[in-house]
């Protein structure tokens, strides 16, 4: 029989996390984290990783084992990734891969090219770039240099329009062409795929529930000791949500109010581009959503079992 690895997605929000843990419960699982910023040491409020009190329910890993100050990108979390789930089949454990973050699931999925690593200086030249010219312009610029990118990548999803833009600005070659011959590691596995299809209106309710929440555990102090570090800006962890709208508050540009609602609106966009990326990338995956957990849990035990 096949080793089983279960993938666990959905928009920021959703439930994923009280999903995975009680999966873990009933499967004999553990739960590897798939979102690029709840691998960070110094976010676990701003992040909403898992508290201590679910930790305890279920073996998590890869949460909180990065260090703000360093790069990580979707190779690195693989590699991590990899490692877990080896760990998990050895001790007869079912790996449950838990998360947002949709290039991390890619790798899983679909393998990773070996595209070489881009420098800060080209990085940083395309974001500036994209800040400048707004993502509609970017994009017709980007198709002029890789015509390859046309209904492939949408102009809407900046994050990898970028990517496409500075692998072929450093290598010379199209993204598509570096991706071609990828493979996944994973092809011998049952790989069983969940995305938490919630509505609209349950997702926008849940996020103002969260950022609520966020602020009641002190998010503003764990935003505080992140400014005593003086990180570079192009560090990925200067984007989390939070950041930037709790800082404005720290500096009396807007209210408490008024930073709670740009938090929801930023999260509500985020949430967006998670199920646009889920449309593109993720049409073979099961979509289950209920109100009542109860139902969705056995919906997905049907799917995973």
């Amino acid at each position: 029989m096949s080793k089983k690895i279960i993938l666990l997605s959905g928009p920021t929000a959703s439930g994923k996390s009280k999903l995975g843990l009680q999966l873990a419960k009933k499967l004999n699982g553990e739960i590897i984290n798939a979102d690029s910023m709840q691998v960070y040491k110094e976010f676990s409020i701003l992040s909403s990783r898992p508290d201590n009190k679910e930790i305890k329910k279920a073996k998590h890993h890869l949460y909180g084992v990065i260090s703000v100050k360093k790069y990580f990108s979707a190779g690195d979390w693989l590699k991590l990734a990899k490692n877990k789930i080896n760990q998990c089949h050895k001790n007869k454990k079912t790996p449950i891969i838990v998360g947002g973050t949709g290039l991390y699931f890619n790798t899983i999925t679909k393998g990773i090219s070996k595209i070489p690593n881009i420098d800060i200086k080209t990085r940083n030249k395309v974001r500036s770039l994209f800040k400048r010219l707004g993502y509609e312009n970017f994009y017709t610029k980007l198709l002029n240099i890789d015509p390859k990118v046309k209904n492939r990548i949408l102009p809407t999803d900046s994050q990898r329009a970028q990517r496409a833009y500075e692998v072929i600005l450093k290598t010379k070659k199209s993204l598509f062409d570096w991706t071609a011959n990828t493979k996944s590691d994973f092809i011998n596995f049952e790989i069983k795929k969940i995305f938490i299809d919630i509505s609209r209106e349950e997702l926008l309710k849940k996020i103002s529930e969260r950022t609520e929440s966020m602020f009641e555990n002190k998010c503003i102090e764990e935003v505080k000791k992140f400014n005593l570090l003086k990180l570079k800006k192009s560090l990925s962890a200067n984007k989390l949500i939070g950041v930037q709208e709790i800082n404005a508050y720290l500096k009396g540009l807007i209210s408490l109010d008024q930073c709670k609602e740009l938090i929801n609106i930023k999260t509500r966009q985020y949430a967006k581009r998670q199920n646009t990326w889920a449309r593109g990338h993720m049409k073979k995956w099961n979509k289950l959503y209920s109100k009542d957990f109860s139902i969705l849990l056995k919906k997905t035990l049907k799917v995973v079992s």
